[in-house]
């Protein structure tokens, strides 16, 4: 197909992420990808490769089209595509399971696998909800977390994404009202730990559960903020009979410099939600932990199921590549390469601080993000990074990257200059 009749045919039926219908540009036309380079169908702005600076949407870790990833696929294709999982199990989702359990914070023992990060989140919120039923406690039922975050594009993460000024806020209104604190500080204020500790109690009574991103505050805004504040989330739900659910979807998998953002202080959740680079970019999977309390309060209840069933729940080839990405990852001296990406983002974007609009320049780990203070003008930022040969995705006030974690020295470098190109530009 030509690449002007791909496009056209874009245009007419496919209703792409965040945007209009039919859309307004033009997305850029991918013929294929290897290592850490997106190969265009058509050269644009000169060039006919872009390095990707998102590892797509923070999934591929790895870089693209990675022989052992590959082989993994392959391998498990000749031997079952997919099989429910109803009644059935088979050895790829059982090793991924088993291997959840081991690379996670202790007590984390039992694993509910499901396509997408934001299912991850409703699975979690469904069994905290239900958790509170079977104990005889239907009135625990509502929702703690601060303002700035995002869960995810479904009902229930719907809910706990910031009502005010966030992409969910047109639901105000028929969606669940949770209970909303201000977003955290980046530095410790014990000013803010306290009002955690005072909301929480407040609203105990009808808590089912306390919901954060920790350490690192995504889609919401790219802001970070200072671990202890988990440390005060986990003794405040002890305190006060709350579970407490941490959404690594983003985070997990090395992304701010720990295995998971809960490792930067040794506090363990008694939900969690993982996705994105589960399996390197390469399927779509998600998983979602719990503790045994949690399980066996479900079990006890009157209804002792978790009624939720995704069609392609421990999907095999997502299973077996997920194990394939997380053996790849641990097999590797990842934390040597994620401190090596900070360093180089750290000196590649601080001259951006220096730009006129720009607000702040943060790094940690293998997360590089310029705000600026006003919105970014979109097409004129993609455009100037693509001439840099960059591939990034700006959003609301925000510039930002989180490349593969196998990028080179002098990859990162124009990444950077990308980054400080379209902070210019947009």
């Amino acid at each position: 197909m030509r690449n002007d009749e791909l496009l056209a045919l874009d245009r007419a039926h496919v209703w792409h992420p965040y945007g209009p219908m039919p859309g307004r540009t033009d997305p850029l036309v991918v013929e294929s990808a290897s290592g850490v380079r997106l190969r265009l169908a058509e050269p644009t702005e000169g060039q006919a490769e872009l390095i990707d600076g998102m590892s797509s949407w923070w999934s591929a870790i790895h870089g693209y089209n990675h022989p052992v990833l590959n082989d993994a696929v392959r391998g498990q294709l000749d031997r079952m595509s997919h099989v429910m999982f109803g009644g059935l199990t088979h050895e790829p989702a059982v090793r991924l399971a088993a291997r959840l359990v081991e690379i996670t914070p202790e007590p984390l023992r039992h694993v509910f696998l499901s396509d997408s990060g934001s299912v991850s989140v409703e699975v979690a919120v469904k069994m905290c909800l239900q958790y509170w039923r079977s104990l005889g406690r239907p009135e625990k039922q509502r929702l703690f977390t601060w303002r700035g975050g995002y869960h995810g594009d479904t009902w229930q993460p719907m809910s706990v994404c910031d009502p005010d000024g966030g992409m969910h806020e047109l639901w105000t209104g028929v969606l669940q009202p949770q209970v909303f604190v201000d977003a955290p500080p980046a530095a410790y204020e014990e000013s803010y730990a306290e009002l955690l500790r005072t909301e929480i109690g407040k609203h105990a009574h009808e808590l089912a559960a306390v919901i954060v991103e920790p350490v690192v505050q995504g889609a919401g805004g790219m802001r970070f903020h200072d671990p202890a504040y988990l440390t005060v989330l986990r003794e405040a739900c002890d305190a006060h009979d709350v579970l407490l659910v941490f959404d690594e979807i983003a985070t997990g998998f090395g992304r701010t410099g720990t295995l998971f953002a809960a490792d930067h202080v040794g506090v363990s959740p008694d939900v969690i939600c993982l996705g994105k680079a589960l399996t390197g970019g390469y399927l779509s999977m998600a998983a979602t932990l719990c503790t045994s309390r949690v399980a066996d309060g479900i079990s006890q209840g009157e209804v002792p199921v978790l009624a939720h069933g995704p069609t392609f729940m421990g999907n095999p080839l997502a299973s077996a590549v997920a194990c394939a990405s997380i053996d790849l990852l641990l097999s590797r001296d990842w934390q040597v390469e994620v401190k090596r990406i900070e360093a180089g983002l750290r000196e590649g974007l601080a001259p951006a601080a220096e730009l006129p609009g720009v607000r702040e320049v943060r790094v940690l780990g293998a997360i590089g993000v310029v705000q600026l203070d006003h919105p970014v003008d979109l097409a004129a930022a993609t455009r100037a990074a693509v001439r840099e040969g960059v591939w990034v995705r700006p959003f609301r006030d925000l510039i930002y990257t989180m490349p593969p974690y196998v990028t080179g020295d002098e990859d990162l470098a124009r990444i950077c200059a990308a980054v400080r190109a379209a902070a210019a530009a947009g």
